[in-house]
């Protein structure tokens, strides 16, 4: 899905040569890129897609990246944290933003706020088409966010259907879209309280796999705040270590997979697409040395966990601590 609950300019050309999304929020910061990109490959299937981070985005770089090509092929560059690019890096852009090249869609994604400000007034006054993404704090406002995901996909939930889902997966938006995703997947016709109790409302699985999402995030205090609140409930170890492997994995097997559509890449590696989608977003800062890394604790987990050692909460800690440094592996050198 990738229907982004945020105000748009007026200007809501997709393939506009400057896109700003603003805000903290990553789900919808994300969405707001995979809306161009997926309007740029509509148009050209070869489009070029560069995603980058201030540190790759060096004095010079954008101006190679944005240089005429002899084969006039389509390109989205995408600046994520461009409140965090150097001053001399930020010069260029501003430079580009007064000239910006024919097939080029430049997606800046600005946190908002004071730092960064002269860029985020320079790309408005260039004639940005802007996508708000804020921060979701209120509970109406999740509340909303779950309604308008069943709508996008044309389905039918009940007002105490999304509320109950809003109780059980909680604050996080990635979680909540995920949710909704499986229950439309899953369930034909009206989506009630039933159906979410079914399979959500108290469900060791749904705990276990909390804790994975967020070990696997490189979200190590939200992993063992879960972690903890998991066992209290009385999950069973060996499930929270059969969900870290299971997460594990799916970083592996999509990370060594060759690039494609959801769809696709679902078939190639059995997963569902809503699946697939999520993992994409949980594999940035995985290495093949960092996934070798996480699997190995994993498995000191396992027979920790059934009987190797005296500690299963302790095993289970230790692995969750591994496999979140691990995921923030990538560019610690």
């Amino acid at each position: 899905m990738l229907v982004a609950m945020a105000r748009k300019t007026a200007n809501d050309d997709l393939l506009a040569p400057l896109t700003l999304a603003v805000g903290q929020e990553e789900l919808l910061l994300d969405r707001a890129v995979q809306e161009v990109v997926a309007a740029a490959r509509a148009s050209d299937a070869d489009t070029d897609v560069r995603d980058l981070t201030p540190d790759q985005l060096q004095p010079g770089t954008l101006a190679e990246l944005t240089s005429p090509s002899l084969f006039a092929e389509r390109k989205v560059v995408v600046v994520r944290n461009a409140q965090d690019l150097s001053a001399d890096t930020i010069k260029d852009v501003r430079a580009y933003l007064g000239a910006p090249a024919e097939e080029i869609t430049l997606v800046l994604l600005h946190a908002g706020g004071a730092k960064g400000k002269g860029l985020l007034d320079a790309a408005r006054k260039a004639g940005a088409r802007e996508v708000a993404c804020p921060k979701m704090t209120k509970p109406a406002d999740r509340l909303a966010f779950v309604r308008g995901e069943f709508r996008a996909v044309g389905r039918s939930a009940t007002p105490e259907a999304c509320q109950a889902l809003v109780d059980s997966i909680g604050s996080d938006l990635r979680e909540l879209a995920s949710a909704v995703s499986q229950l439309v997947a899953d369930v034909e016709g009206t989506i009630d309280e039933a159906v979410v109790g079914r399979y959500y409302t108290g469900r060791a699985e749904a705990s276990s796999f909390t804790v994975a999402d967020r070990a696997v995030e490189g979200r190590a205090a939200e992993a063992l705040e879960a972690l903890r609140w998991s066992l209290a409930t009385g999950v069973a170890p060996v499930m929270i270590t059969s969900a870290l492997a299971q997460g594990v994995r799916a970083i592996g097997k999509l990370s060594s997979a060759r690039g494609g559509r959801p769809a696709d890449l679902a078939r190639e590696l059995g997963m569902p697409p809503w699946k697939i989608d999520r993992v994409r977003q949980q594999m940035r800062g995985w290495t093949p040395d960092g996934v070798a890394d996480a699997l190995r604790a994993v498995a000191e987990a396992d027979a920790g966990v059934k009987g190797g050692g005296d500690d299963p909460e302790y095993a289970l800690e230790k692995a969750v601590v591994a496999i979140a440094r691990a995921a923030r592996s990538r560019g610690r050198g």
